[in-house]
């Protein structure tokens, strides 16, 4: 279970912010509900969200800095994403200060490049990342849906710096990143970070979670993030109260060794 994240103290699953705002585009629909579902999360101990320049084009991170309005900023840890098009020196610079900007803060505590781009320089992309780290922008650095070609360019690219995070898809119905990903990114100490950990919403489909469930007498959510957190820092999203409740009542129980191994197949 990952407690820490670059020496600071994190909650075992975060927030994620996809979908909150919009998608591709600008959505203030809901943003009310979702201002206060962020809260909420906040007020009840998840202190990692996570967000993105791409999330409602924006809106997402204008959301969070309403949602923490009065909270201690150090006690909080914001990730957010750069867009592939984006990797060159200025256009990093200009999509992390934006970002900053919406989100009404000084820095972040880890930025992210959102997906590999095979004909940006990865050299010059992590170059910036840590110009940033010395200027105070971010304070850590990472990747996102990386496999481990790109992953071991990332590395291989950094002088000053190490790569922190890798984001990817994993879930119970999405486990293949066990077999390559998770272990190279333990091996040279990058944290797991899981989106879409709950699978599209379709969790229902697996007989082996249904019957931890009852076992447990607990909801499949938390079943599945519980396994997820073994290896992972998962981020499920929700602007649904009694969905948070659940999501939030998955870190204070574990599986036992023997439960873990059945779902995973071993």
């Amino acid at each position: 279970m990952i407690t820490r994240l670059c020496d600071k103290k994190v909650s075992p699953i975060g927030i994620g912010t996809w979908g909150i705002g919009g998608w591709i585009f600008s959505d203030n629909k809901n943003d009310k509900q979702q201002i206060t579902a962020i809260r909420f999360a906040v007020e009840n101990g998840i202190n990692i969200i996570d967000t993105a320049e791409l999330y409602g084009r924006g809106h997402a991170e204008e959301l969070i800095r309403e949602s923490i309005k009065g909270v201690d900023r150090e006690s909080l840890f914001i990730i957010s994403k750069v867009w592939p098009t984006h990797l060159s020196n200025r256009g990093i610079r200009k999509a992390v200060n934006a970002s900053l900007a919406r989100l009404g803060m000084k820095y972040l505590d880890m930025y992210l490049i959102h997906w590999p781009n095979p004909v940006a320089s990865i050299k010059g992309a992590i170059g910036t990342m840590e110009e940033l780290v010395d200027d105070g922008v971010i304070r850590s650095f990472g990747v996102s849906n990386f496999g481990v070609t790109d992953m071991q360019k990332a590395i291989d690219a950094t002088k000053k710096y190490e790569i922190t995070a890798n984001q990817i898809e994993y879930s119970l119905l999405k486990k293949d990143a066990e077999e390559e990903t998770i272990p190279f990114c333990q091996k040279n100490k990058i944290a797991v970070i899981a989106h879409t950990p709950l699978g599209h919403g379709r969790l229902a489909e697996s007989k082996e979670l249904e019957e931890m469930s009852k076992k447990y007498k607990k909801p499949k959510v938390q079943v599945a993030l519980n396994y997820l957190m073994r290896s992972s820092l998962p981020i499920p999203r929700s602007s649904n109260i009694e969905h948070l409740k659940e999501i939030i009542g998955s870190t204070d129980w574990s599986l036992e060794d023997s439960d873990y191994k059945k779902l995973r197949g071993l």
